[in-house]
This record gives C-alpha cells, structure tokens and sequence, in this order.
C-alpha cells in the first residue's frame, strides 16, 4: 500500500517563496517518485487548476501516472478529457524539492493564493495528495461547513459511520 499524507502543518514562505515541505510529507514524495534514490531531489506535481480554485493539489509522480491513466481511458476530445487535461496538465507544473527540504512556490502561484512575504501557509495531508492554503482562504472556505457538520456530534461519535453513507449519498461534484 503507498504512503499517505496526512496531518496539517503551518509553514512560513519567505519572500523569494521558499517554503519548507514537512517532513512526513517529504517521504511520501520520494517514496512516490519512481526516479528518487538517496541523494537525489524528489520531484512532484503541483496542481493550481482553475481560477476559482484558491490551494494547490500536490501529487507524486506515481499519483500524477495513476491520474494520467484515468484521463486516458477516456474518449479523445470528450468535454470530460478536455476539462481533465486542462486541470491536470495545462494548470500544473512539475516541482522538486531542494537539499534543504524546500520548494519555491513562483509568484504565480503565490499570487493564486494570495499569500504574501512571510506569511505562513497552510499544508494538509488528503490521503493521496497534499493541498497548500493560505490560512485565512481555508478558515474561510470551510469555516462554516465544519462548524455545520460537528454541531450534531456527541462526545462518542465514531466517524467511520460515514463509510456506510458513501454508498447511498451521491458524490460531491
């Protein structure tokens, strides 16, 4: 079974946009990068797709192959593979990881965000990939929804009743 991101982590990006990868993070990615071998950079993919979308989704290389051969499988010029390939291949760009565990985020993709000199960013580990917020965007994003959907919970609510719910409730879109 391939590692997994979890955990959310607080990170500081400089000026220049340098910004330390978590280390659990860090292992995921070299684990998830068939060319990596001690001493090398790993590489990644970052995902800013569309505009109206405010994180960045980063992926493995492996994660990046297994999207790639889902976009594949579908019919040529299809609205789907046309929207898919603009998400994952026209709006991401392919990233590494320095000696010092960083990566730099260009000013255009600090610009998506909206982050500024210094200000510190928000990583979050979603199983097979990793998104990058800015801190303020996310609380307000989701703010509401997570109040919503605690506001019913007791103190031993176990949410893995939730698995049994994935089968009858449509999907999100």
């Amino acid at each position: 079974m391939a590692p997994k991101f979890r955990g959310t982590h607080h990170q500081k990006v400089d000026g220049k946009g340098r910004v330390s990868v978590p280390a659990t993070f860090r292992r995921v990615i070299e684990q998830g990068d068939p060319a990596w071998s001690e001493g090398q950079r790993p590489n990644f993919i970052i995902v800013y797709g569309l505009k109206y979308q405010k994180r960045l989704d980063c992926f493995t290389i492996r994660a990046m192959e297994e999207i790639d051969r889902n976009i594949d499988q579908l019919p040529p010029g299809s609205r789907t593979r046309k929207r898919l390939e603009r998400i994952y291949h026209a709006h991401s760009q392919e990233a590494q990881i320095d000696e010092d565990g960083r990566i730099i985020l260009s000013q255009g993709l600090r610009d998506k965000l909206e982050l500024i000199p210094d200000e510190k960013a928000r990583f979050m580990g979603m199983n097979d990939h990793f998104q990058i917020w800015k801190n303020e965007t996310y609380d307000i994003v989701f703010a509401e929804d997570e109040d919503d959907e605690d506001e019913d919970l007791g103190p031993d609510y176990d949410p893995r009743i939730l698995y049994a719910k994935t089968e009858t409730e449509p999907q999100d879109p």
